[in-house]
Protein backbone atom coordinates (compact mmCIF):
# COMPACT_ATOMS: atom_id res chain seq x y z
CA UNK A 1 0.00 0.00 0.00
CA UNK A 2 2.85 2.42 0.83
CA UNK A 3 4.37 1.80 -2.61
CA UNK A 4 1.03 2.51 -4.31
CA UNK A 5 0.59 5.75 -2.36
CA UNK A 6 4.12 6.84 -3.28
CA UNK A 7 3.44 6.08 -6.94
CA UNK A 8 0.17 8.04 -6.89
CA UNK A 9 1.90 10.99 -5.17
CA UNK A 10 4.65 10.96 -7.81
CA UNK A 11 2.09 10.88 -10.63
CA UNK A 12 0.13 13.72 -9.03
CA UNK A 13 3.29 15.80 -8.69
CA UNK A 14 4.32 15.17 -12.29
CA UNK A 15 0.85 16.13 -13.53
CA UNK A 16 0.86 19.32 -11.45
CA UNK A 17 4.29 20.23 -12.86
CA UNK A 18 3.07 19.54 -16.41
CA UNK A 19 -0.05 21.66 -15.80
CA UNK A 20 2.10 24.53 -14.52
CA UNK A 21 4.31 24.43 -17.62
CA UNK A 22 1.31 24.27 -19.99
CA UNK A 23 -0.39 27.14 -18.15
CA UNK A 24 2.63 29.29 -19.01
CA UNK A 25 1.85 28.96 -22.74
CA UNK A 26 -1.82 29.78 -22.25
CA UNK A 27 -0.99 32.79 -20.07
CA UNK A 28 1.61 34.30 -22.38
CA UNK A 29 -0.45 33.71 -25.54
CA UNK A 30 -3.56 35.27 -23.99
CA UNK A 31 -1.48 38.13 -22.48
CA UNK A 32 -3.02 37.24 -19.11
CA UNK A 33 -0.73 38.87 -16.54
CA UNK A 34 -2.33 37.31 -13.44
CA UNK A 35 -2.26 33.82 -14.94
CA UNK A 36 1.34 34.29 -16.09
CA UNK A 37 2.46 35.38 -12.63
CA UNK A 38 0.69 32.35 -11.12
CA UNK A 39 3.08 29.84 -12.71
CA UNK A 40 5.97 31.30 -10.66
CA UNK A 41 6.61 31.42 -6.93
CA UNK A 42 6.85 34.95 -5.57
CA UNK A 43 10.67 34.89 -5.35
CA UNK A 44 11.20 33.41 -8.84
CA UNK A 45 13.78 34.65 -11.34
CA UNK A 46 13.25 34.30 -15.10
CA UNK A 47 16.33 34.57 -17.32
CA UNK A 48 14.78 34.79 -20.77
CA UNK A 49 18.08 35.82 -22.36
CA UNK A 50 16.68 39.18 -23.49
CA UNK A 51 15.29 39.79 -20.00
CA UNK A 52 16.31 38.80 -16.45
CA UNK A 53 14.10 39.56 -13.48
CA UNK A 54 11.19 38.83 -11.17
CA UNK A 55 7.93 37.23 -12.21
CA UNK A 56 6.09 40.57 -12.17
CA UNK A 57 8.78 42.37 -14.15
CA UNK A 58 8.92 39.48 -16.63
CA UNK A 59 5.13 39.51 -17.11
CA UNK A 60 5.14 43.27 -17.71
CA UNK A 61 8.08 43.05 -20.14
CA UNK A 62 6.76 40.02 -22.08
CA UNK A 63 3.21 41.31 -22.46
CA UNK A 64 4.37 44.77 -23.58
CA UNK A 65 6.86 43.25 -26.04
CA UNK A 66 4.27 40.91 -27.59
CA UNK A 67 1.64 43.68 -27.84
CA UNK A 68 4.18 45.93 -29.57
CA UNK A 69 5.60 43.24 -31.89
CA UNK A 70 2.94 40.64 -32.73
CA UNK A 71 -0.66 40.45 -33.91
CA UNK A 72 -0.87 36.92 -32.50
CA UNK A 73 1.54 34.22 -31.33
CA UNK A 74 1.84 30.68 -30.02
CA UNK A 75 4.31 29.24 -27.52
CA UNK A 76 4.04 25.50 -28.25
CA UNK A 77 5.67 23.03 -25.85
CA UNK A 78 6.79 19.54 -26.82
CA UNK A 79 9.30 17.05 -25.35
CA UNK A 80 9.61 17.45 -21.61
CA UNK A 81 11.75 15.67 -19.04
CA UNK A 82 11.26 15.95 -15.30
CA UNK A 83 13.81 15.03 -12.63
CA UNK A 84 11.68 14.88 -9.51
CA UNK A 85 13.31 14.82 -6.07
CA UNK A 86 10.80 15.30 -3.26
CA UNK A 87 9.47 18.84 -3.39
CA UNK A 88 12.00 19.98 -6.03
CA UNK A 89 11.92 19.25 -9.75
CA UNK A 90 14.20 20.15 -12.64
CA UNK A 91 12.55 20.14 -16.05
CA UNK A 92 13.65 20.70 -19.63
CA UNK A 93 10.84 21.43 -22.09
CA UNK A 94 11.32 22.00 -25.81
CA UNK A 95 9.34 24.89 -27.28
CA UNK A 96 8.61 26.46 -30.65
CA UNK A 97 7.53 30.08 -30.88
CA UNK A 98 5.57 31.36 -33.89
CA UNK A 99 4.31 34.92 -34.17
CA UNK A 100 2.38 36.96 -36.73
CA UNK A 101 4.42 40.15 -36.84
CA UNK A 102 3.11 43.69 -37.00
CA UNK A 103 6.06 44.83 -39.16
CA UNK A 104 8.56 43.25 -41.52
CA UNK A 105 8.17 39.60 -42.47
CA UNK A 106 4.65 38.35 -41.69
CA UNK A 107 5.82 35.31 -39.71
CA UNK A 108 8.57 35.00 -37.12
CA UNK A 109 9.62 31.76 -35.48
CA UNK A 110 12.27 30.24 -33.27
CA UNK A 111 12.78 27.18 -31.12
CA UNK A 112 14.53 26.29 -27.93
CA UNK A 113 14.04 25.01 -24.42
CA UNK A 114 12.63 26.17 -21.12
CA UNK A 115 14.93 24.92 -18.38
CA UNK A 116 13.19 25.16 -15.03
CA UNK A 117 13.60 24.46 -11.35
CA UNK A 118 10.20 24.10 -9.70
CA UNK A 119 9.33 23.65 -6.05
CA UNK A 120 6.23 22.45 -4.26
CA UNK A 121 5.39 24.92 -1.50
CA UNK A 122 2.22 24.62 0.58
CA UNK A 123 1.06 21.94 -1.84
CA UNK A 124 1.54 24.09 -4.99
CA UNK A 125 4.11 23.47 -7.72
CA UNK A 126 5.50 26.60 -9.39
CA UNK A 127 8.66 27.81 -11.12
CA UNK A 128 11.49 29.17 -8.96
CA UNK A 129 14.13 29.55 -11.69
CA UNK A 130 13.71 29.60 -15.46
CA UNK A 131 16.40 29.86 -18.12
CA UNK A 132 15.17 30.15 -21.70
CA UNK A 133 17.63 28.76 -24.24
CA UNK A 134 17.24 29.39 -27.97
CA UNK A 135 18.42 26.53 -30.18
CA UNK A 136 17.38 27.71 -33.64
CA UNK A 137 15.84 30.46 -35.72
CA UNK A 138 15.39 30.83 -39.51
CA UNK A 139 18.57 32.75 -40.29
CA UNK A 140 19.80 34.00 -43.67
CA UNK A 141 23.15 32.23 -43.23
CA UNK A 142 24.60 29.34 -41.23
CA UNK A 143 25.93 30.81 -37.96
CA UNK A 144 29.48 30.17 -36.79
CA UNK A 145 28.22 29.64 -33.22
CA UNK A 146 24.86 29.32 -31.50
CA UNK A 147 25.12 32.84 -30.09
CA UNK A 148 21.82 33.45 -28.29
CA UNK A 149 21.68 37.04 -29.54
CA UNK A 150 21.37 35.82 -33.15
CA UNK A 151 18.66 33.22 -32.46
CA UNK A 152 15.73 35.54 -31.80
CA UNK A 153 13.04 37.04 -34.01
CA UNK A 154 12.77 40.21 -31.90
CA UNK A 155 14.72 43.36 -32.80
CA UNK A 156 17.40 43.94 -30.16
CA UNK A 157 19.54 46.89 -29.13
CA UNK A 158 23.24 46.31 -28.45
CA UNK A 159 22.84 46.27 -24.64
CA UNK A 160 20.29 43.44 -24.93
CA UNK A 161 22.50 41.54 -27.37
CA UNK A 162 25.34 41.80 -24.85
CA UNK A 163 23.05 40.56 -22.06
CA UNK A 164 22.15 37.54 -24.21
CA UNK A 165 25.79 36.78 -25.12
CA UNK A 166 26.78 36.85 -21.44
CA UNK A 167 23.98 34.49 -20.37
CA UNK A 168 23.53 30.74 -20.62
CA UNK A 169 24.37 29.25 -24.00
CA UNK A 170 23.31 25.93 -25.54
CA UNK A 171 25.83 23.11 -25.61
CA UNK A 172 25.58 19.62 -27.05
CA UNK A 173 27.19 18.07 -23.98
CA UNK A 174 26.97 18.21 -20.20
CA UNK A 175 28.04 21.86 -20.20
CA UNK A 176 24.46 22.67 -21.29
CA UNK A 177 22.51 24.54 -18.58
CA UNK A 178 19.93 21.74 -18.50
CA UNK A 179 22.42 19.73 -16.42
CA UNK A 180 22.88 22.43 -13.75
CA UNK A 181 21.73 21.29 -10.29
CA UNK A 182 20.36 23.26 -8.68
CA UNK A 183 19.42 25.50 -11.61
CA UNK A 184 20.41 29.06 -10.72
CA UNK A 185 20.67 32.49 -12.31
CA UNK A 186 23.73 34.27 -10.96
CA UNK A 187 23.06 37.25 -8.71
CA UNK A 188 25.58 39.25 -10.76
CA UNK A 189 23.58 38.63 -13.96
CA UNK A 190 20.34 39.64 -12.25
CA UNK A 191 21.93 42.80 -10.81
CA UNK A 192 23.44 43.74 -14.18
CA UNK A 193 20.04 43.34 -15.86
CA UNK A 194 18.46 45.55 -13.16
CA UNK A 195 21.07 48.27 -13.74
CA UNK A 196 20.57 48.27 -17.51
CA UNK A 197 16.74 48.37 -17.29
Amino acid sequence: MDELLATVRTLQDRQAIHDCLMTYSRAIDRLDRDLLISVYHDDAIDDHGVFVGSREAFADWAIAMHRRTHLSHQHCQFNSTCDLDGDVAHTETYYMFVGMNQRGAPLGMSGGRYIDRLEKRDGRWAIVTRICIRDWAPLDAIPETLDQSTLTVVDLDEATRTLMREGAQPSRDRADPSYMRPLLVSAARHEKADRSA
